[in-house]
C-alpha cells in the first residue's frame, strides 16, 4: 500500500521533479536526456543485447569508475553486460573506457529510467537481464518491485551506508524496508557498511570490500604522467576532486604560500606547481575564473594536450606557470602519476569525501580533511597504516604538502605503505564475481561457452581473497 501512495505521489510531483532535472542537467552540462524515451522505459525495437544480460547500475561518475573492474571481469568471463547510468557524466565515462566492448555488441548503456511502475516495468521486460548487480547504493522501490515480480535477482555490490543515511532510511523504512529486504546478496565494503545495511532491512549481507581498491589504472596515462613530471623537474602538488566551496579556499592558500616563499626569496629550488583538479566538470569555467581573480598564473590541461603530449612546447608552457588546472574528465591516472603529493578533496567541508584509492595506489602520499563519512573505515585503515594523513583544513593541507616535499625519506615511507595499503585490501571484485555465478548457478543459468572458466583476461583480472 505505501508503494502505492509513493508511486501516486511520485507522478503528482513528476513536473516539479523534471524541471529539477534539467536544471541540475543545464549546471552540469553533458548530455542528459531528462525526457528522453529511454527515462520513461520506452526503448526502439529489437534491442541491440539479446536477452540474458548482467544489467550492472551505476548512477554517477564515481559508481561507474567504482564499477570498472567488475564490468572487466564479467566480460572477461564472457557474459554480456548492461550498463545503466543516471548522470551524464557516468554515462559518458562509461562511453569513454568501454567503447571498444560497446562497439563489438558486447555491452550496451542505457539510462535507467525513472522510477514510475510502468517505465521500471518496461525496462526490464525490454532487457530481460538474468541479473542486476547495484553499484553502492541507489535502491527504488518500483524497480525492487518490477524486479522481484519478474524474478530478477538484484545485488548490492560494494555497498556503504552512513550513519546519516540510516537515518533518514530508517524515517520511510516502510517503503525502503521491503526493497531492501528484496536483495538476493548484498556486499558491504566494511562491517559497519553491513550491520547499517541490515538495520535497513537487506538480508545474505557479507562483506567483501571496497571496488575502488580493484581499479585498474592505466598504464600508458601513469608512464606518460610520470614521464612529465620527471621531464619538467618540478615539485608538484595535486589538490584533486575539489567539490563545491572548496576552491576558492585553495585557491587562496596557494596565492598565499606562493607569495610567502617570493617574500623569503626562495629562488634556488624550482618554483612549487600546484594542479587544481574540481570533481565536477560544470565547475571547470569558475575555477579558471578564481584562479585569475587571484592573479595566478595558470595554464588549463586541455590547453596541454592541444600542443602535443610530452613534447617540448607542452613542458615549455609549464615551466613558470603557478597552477595547471585540471579540465579533463578520466585523466586521474596522469595528475596522480606526475605529483608528488596530492591533497584529496571533498573532505574540507561536510560533503563526505572523495576516492583518494587511486592516488595511494600509486604511492602518491595522501591528505584528506576532516570530513570522510563516505570512506569512513578505509580513512581509518589508512591512517593506522600510514598511507595517509589528515589535515584540518586547506590551510593547513598546503603547508603539509610542502612540508613533505623538503623531506623525501618520509614521502618515500609514505609512498610504499600507501601501496602496501592498496594491496592489502583488493580482492571485492573476485568476492562478489563468485556470488554472481553462485546465483547465476542456482537459477542454472549457463557460463558463457566461448570464453575460458579459469581466470579472468588481462584486463579484468581481481586477486582472490586471502
Amino acid at each position: 500500500m505505501i508503494r502505492i501512495l509513493y508511486s501516486v505521489l511520485l507522478t503528482i510531483l513528476a513536473p516539479f521533479l523534471l524541471a529539477w532535472m534539467g536544471l541540475r542537467a543545464r549546471r552540469a552540462g553533458g548530455r542528459w536526456q531528462v525526457l528522453g524515451r529511454e527515462r520513461f522505459g520506452r526503448y526502439p525495437a529489437p534491442g541491440l543485447l539479446p536477452p540474458g544480460a548482467i544489467w550492472v547500475h551505476a548512477v554517477s561518475l564515481g559508481e561507474t569508475r567504482a564499477a570498472i573492474p567488475l564490468v572487466r571481469a564479467l566480460l572477461a568471463r564472457g557474459y554480456t553486460v548492461l550498463l545503466t547510468h543516471l548522470t551524464a557524466s557516468g554515462r559518458a565515462e562509461g562511453a569513454r573506457v568501454f567503447a571498444a566492448e560497446l562497439a563489438e555488441g558486447r555491452m550496451q548503456q542505457a539510462w535507467l529510467p525513472y522510477d514510475f511502475p510502468g517505465a521500471t516495468r518496461r525496462f526490464l521486460q525490454y532487457f530481460r537481464p538474468v541479473l542486476g548487480v547495484l553499484i553502492e547504493r541507489e535502491l527504488w522501490p518500483n524497480l525492487m518491485h518490477a524486479a522481484r515480480c519478474q524474478q530478477v535477482p538484484m545485488m548490492l555490490a560494494s555497498a556503504r551506508m552512513s550513519a546519516a543515511s540510516l537515518r533518514r532510511t530508517m524515517r520511510v523504512h516502510a517503503l525502503l524496508g521491503p526493497a531492501y529486504a528484496s536483495l538476493a546478496r548484498t556486499y558491504a565494503q566494511t562491517l559497519k557498511d553491513a550491520r547499517r545495511l541490515e538495520q535497513a532491512g537487506a538480508t545474505a549481507v557479507s562483506v567483501s570490500g571496497n571496488f575502488k581498491f580493484d581499479l585498474q589504472q592505466d598504464a600508458e596515462q601513469i608512464r606518460r604522467g610520470a614521464a612529465f613530471g620527471h621531464a619538467l623537474g618540478r615539485r608538484i602538488v595535486i589538490i584533486a576532486s575539489t567539490r563545491e566551496g572548496e576552491d576558492e579556499r585553495f585557491v587562496r592558500q596557494i596565492r598565499h604560500q606562493l607569495d610567502r616563499t617570493r617574500d623569503q626569496c626562495l629562488e634556488c629550488d624550482p618554483q612549487v606547481l600546484f594542479i587544481l583538479v574540481p570533481r565536477h566538470p560544470q565547475r571547470f569555467e569558475s575555477a579558471a575564473r578564481l584562479l585569475q581573480s587571484e592573479g595566478l598564473n595558470f595554464v588549463r590541461r586541455t590547453a596541454l594536450q592541444s600542443l602535443g603530449e610530452g613534447c617540448s612546447s607542452m613542458l615549455a608552457a609549464c615551466r613558470d606557470v603557478d597552477v595547471i588546472l585540471g579540465d579533463t574528465l578520466g585523466e586521474m591516472a596522469w595528475y596522480y602519476a606526475c605529483s608528488q603529493v596530492a591533497i584529496v578533496g571533498g573532505s574540507f567541508a561536510p560533503l563526505g569525501g572523495q576516492n583518494f584509492i587511486e592516488a595511494s595506489a600509486l604511492g602518491c602520499p595522501v591528505l584528506v580533511g576532516p570530513h570522510t563519512a563516505h570512506f569512513e573505515q578505509a580513512v581509518a585503515d589508512a591512517l593506522q597504516a600510514g598511507a595517509i594523513a589528515r589535515a584540518a583544513d586547506p590551510a593547513h593541507a598546503v603547508r603539509q604538502a610542502l612540508q613533505w616535499l623538503d623531506e623525501p625519506t618520509e614521502l618515500n615511507h609514505m609512498g610504499q605503505a600507501a601501496r602496501h595499503w592498496v594491496g592489502q585490501h583488493s580482492g571485492a571484485v573476485q568476492r562478489v564475481l563468485d556470488g554472481i555465478e553462485d546465483l547465476l548457478q542456482q537459477r542454472a543459468v549457463p557460463r558463457p561457452a566461448w570464453v575460458p572458466r579459469q581466470g579472468l583476461g588481462p584486463q579484468g583480472r581481481a586477486p582472490r581473497a586471502s
